[in-house]
């Protein structure tokens, strides 16, 4: 059994979780999986993250070179995160004809394309299990398991702080503030919360997710997101008494006009299996032509999740490895979808508005929202502050997004609106 060596770049929260399944498994995977596989070398811009670990001093720096220039190296595992030094790292790896396994989520849905031609130039392996999902397989899967199907739609949620802090907001009256408190009390969010609760890891994430299920690059910047910031326990109550959920959802379908792609919070039907998933778990719902329904439930991140999707891919790289059939996995986008622009979007739509209340507002929003081609299901009013201001929700029937967006855009300027609180989208997620 060949012995191959690796280098481990970033050791934080996901590369001291690869060093402890490593340490703890080495000879299962030898017996089980028939890999011998060793970190000899580690780069981390801070040498007390090595002391922490036990690392032997011999074997770690600071210096990149170290691992690209040492030709014992065959795979690199990256795990520093963003799009800066990280892409460095994956490039120079890859250009160096070492296989790379990386997590991360913003360098694939942003530099995606790149990546993948560089490592398809020098006949290694790219893995990127651990970027969606965190321990969740979702990529090998779309990849492999139903590279049979026509993938019809792949809507998840992939984010565990937004689904901890909707999930904390739903069952026990918490405001926005209150919740992402907690989480950030509880590890679950960052100090600086932006890339959650504003849609931007679920964008990433949903990017790559369509790129492989449709064999079409997505990017990035092609994915509409909003977060939750105007979620109110008033949204969330107003949904349950409907018989919805309110969820930050990822969603990637193929249409006929393309792939139809965003990250936004809507309601969906508490009988859909996604309405169920609470706290930071994460769950990824997959229709396909000839499979049907399937969904993929887990841990979306935390240190030991992650690293053992990074660990499974360093196991695939050494069984290629050993096999001497690096680079088959490649790209997979060979076809050319364009992305639909989500004014094109058609759904129902949850508006909660802050008016006067005198007579004549009502009638008026509904005008507004007539004039606009906006044909409206429900209305409920029922609260009234001791400012002399209601609050009131409307629910659509099916409309367009452009017209639902002009219609709102008249309703601010009406001088009886105090505020639209809140706009979801009302999804069919079938």
């Amino acid at each position: 059994m060949r012995t191959v060596k690796a280098g481990l770049v970033g050791l934080g929260t996901v590369g001291s979780g690869v060093v402890k399944i490593l340490d703890r498994h080495s000879a299962d995977f030898r017996h089980r999986a028939g890999v011998d596989v060793r970190i000899t070398r580690f780069v981390d811009r801070n040498e007390q993250r090595a002391v922490d670990l036990g690392l032997p001093m011999g074997s770690f720096s600071t210096d990149l070179a170290s691992i690209i220039d040492d030709p014992e190296i065959d795979v690199v595992i990256e795990l520093v995160g963003g799009t800066g030094f990280a892409r460095t790292v994956v490039l120079d790896a890859l250009r160096a004809g070492k296989s790379v396994v990386t997590a991360n989520k913003a360098l694939m849905a942003t530099y995606g394309h790149e990546v993948m031609e560089t490592a398809e130039e020098h006949g290694v392996d790219i893995m990127f299990e651990a970027s969606v999902g965190g321990g969740i397989p979702i990529i090998a899967p779309l990849k492999r398991s139903l590279a049979s199907n026509e993938i019809q739609s792949v809507i998840g949620i992939v984010n565990g702080t937004t689904n901890y802090m909707l999930t904390r907001m739903a069952e026990d009256g918490l405001d926005y503030d209150a919740a992402l408190l907690e989480a950030q009390e509880r590890g679950f969010a960052e100090a600086d919360p932006t890339a959650d609760v504003d849609g931007l890891d679920a964008a990433a994430k949903i990017a790559i997710l369509a790129s492989i299920a449709f064999n079409s690059r997505v990017t990035f910047s092609e994915v509409p997101a909003e977060g939750i910031r105007s979620i109110s326990p008033n949204d969330i109550a107003y949904a349950s008494g409907m018989g919805y959920a309110i969820k930050l959802i990822a969603i990637a379908r193929r249409t006929a006009e393309g792939i139809d792609v965003r990250v936004h919070p809507a309601m969906i039907r508490n009988e859909h299996p996604l309405a169920k998933v609470n706290g930071v778990y994460n769950a990824i719902y997959v229709i396909g032509d000839s499979v049907g329904e399937t969904m993929f439930f887990g841990e979306g991140a935390g240190s030991l999740p992650a690293a053992s999707a990074v660990v499974g891919d360093l196991i695939e790289v050494v069984r290629h490895i050993d096999g001497d059939c690096l680079g088959i996995i490649g790209c997979t986008c060979n076809e050319h979808l364009p992305v639909r622009d989500i004014s094109e979007l058609v759904t129902e739509y949850y508006v909660r508005l802050i008016v006067r209340d005198e007579p004549g507002v009502l009638g008026a929003v509904a005008g507004i929202f007539g004039e606009n081609g906006v044909s409206l299901g429900s209305v409920i009013q029922k609260r009234t502050d001791a400012e002399g201001d209601a609050e009131i929700v409307w629910v659509t029937h099916r409309a367009s997004e452009s017209d639902v967006r002009a219609a709102l855009a008249a309703i601010e300027a009406f001088e009886a609106v105090h505020e639209v609180g809140s706009v979801i989208r009302v999804e069919d997620l079938s």
